[in-house]
């Protein structure tokens, strides 16, 4: 069988250094494992990666093969007849140092990230409040589902801790799957002791082994003022407890805030619809406007058209965070009659005659019909 050479495989020449050959093996072993490549024949180019490194990386095969070639491991040679009968206890080492924290956890680095202090799990509670509560700020009692540590085996899940005698204390199991593009190794963590290296000789039968509780609390909820939909405050450290010793995680409430029957609100501004009589956006008036603080005297100038859009400064909804107040829209609304009287309907058909050759709407209307 023709094979390439191991050098060439790696991509390194012959006076490469220990850990040139381990870079280049390391790029190729990402590049190409069959549980995270996508590529076409990945699972080959990985097993020819990994057989020209158990090669090269062992000082006395790269001895060997440096001057017999791939002749010094074939079956009159003593060694290993290709790939499939490499002793993979020593890749164990290769796998711990190479693929730590990529999926592939080594039993050093696991077992060490499982037992240090993590933070808890953060918790998302969705609020409904009212308009004016959003607006004005306000204080809101919750009850929320939260996990403590079990307080009779303190977090641990049991009692009379021993080594796990799967693991036997590395906290995974590895495993060899054999594949038609020959074996692979791969690592997972343990499931009897999940990844802890431990075990228990009796379990808690408060938690039943998990090391948490589940409690209802009812947290009190400061809202403040200018608060919108989907924004959300953060409560730090009322989420899930921790773990090892970890911080709490913390708690986040989103909000949805009902629509108001008058008010409409967009960002931190207000809108209104202000109702008037033809009369009034004819002659001009002043009116009572309801804002969010008060009420506020309105000038209606002489000749108001329907839609006009009139500002308050000021008297919009406070930024939650700048603490700055929008601005107050009003949007006239001219209503015109359903009914009327005989005096009524004399008095707009005397209108009616009224001169708009000189209106500026009236001559581009006419323009547009010609």
């Amino acid at each position: 069988m023709n094979k390439r050479d191991y050098y060439e495989v790696l991509g390194v020449d012959k006076n490469a250094s220990a850990d040139e050959i381990k870079s280049a093996f390391r790029k190729l072993a990402k590049k190409y494992h069959p549980d995270v490549s996508k590529e076409e024949n990945a699972a080959e180019k990985f097993k020819e990666a990994q057989e020209a490194y158990a090669v090269l990386s062992d000082p006395e095969k790269r001895k060997q093969y440096d001057q017999f070639g791939h002749s010094a491991f074939n079956n009159n040679g003593g060694g290993f007849s290709g790939f499939e009968g490499f002793d993979f206890g020593n890749m164990s080492d290769i796998f711990d140092d190479l693929f730590g924290g990529m999926g592939f956890s080594s039993s050093r680095s696991s077992r060490k990230k499982t037992n240090s202090p993590r933070k808890g799990n953060d918790v998302l509670h969705r609020m409904t409040i009212d308009f004016e509560e959003a607006v004005y700020g306000t204080k809101k009692d919750i009850k929320i589902d939260v996990e403590e540590s079990c307080p009779k085996c303190n977090g641990a899940g049991g009692f009379n801790s021993k080594t796990c005698s799967e693991c036997h204390g590395s906290g995974t199991i590895t495993q060899e799957q054999r594949t038609i593009f020959g074996s692979f190794l791969s690592k997972t963590t343990c499931p009897y002791c999940k990844g802890s290296g431990t075990t228990f000789e009796d379990i808690c039968d408060e938690c039943r082994g998990k090391g948490k509780i589940t409690n209802r609390k009812t947290i009190t909820i400061t809202v403040p003022a200018g608060i919108d939909t989907e924004n959300r405050l953060r409560i730090a450290g009322k989420g899930g407890t921790g773990i090892n010793g970890g911080s709490n995680g913390d708690l986040y409430i989103e909000f949805i805030v009902r629509d108001h029957d008058f008010y409409q609100r967009e960002d931190d501004d207000i809108y209104i619809e202000l109702p008037l009589t033809i009369t009034e956006a004819v002659l001009g008036t002043k009116k009572d406007v309801p804002t969010l603080y008060g009420k506020v005297e309105l000038t209606i100038p002489a000749g108001t058209q329907n839609g006009d859009k009139m500002r308050l400064r000021g008297k919009g909804v406070e930024n939650v965070n700048t603490k700055r107040k929008g601005d107050m829209y009003v949007i006239t609304k001219i209503i015109i009659p359903e009914k009327l009287t005989r005096e009524q309907k004399k008095l707009f058909e005397e209108l009616s005659y009224t001169d708009l050759e000189n209106n500026k709407y009236f001559k581009t209307y006419k323009n547009c019909i010609k």
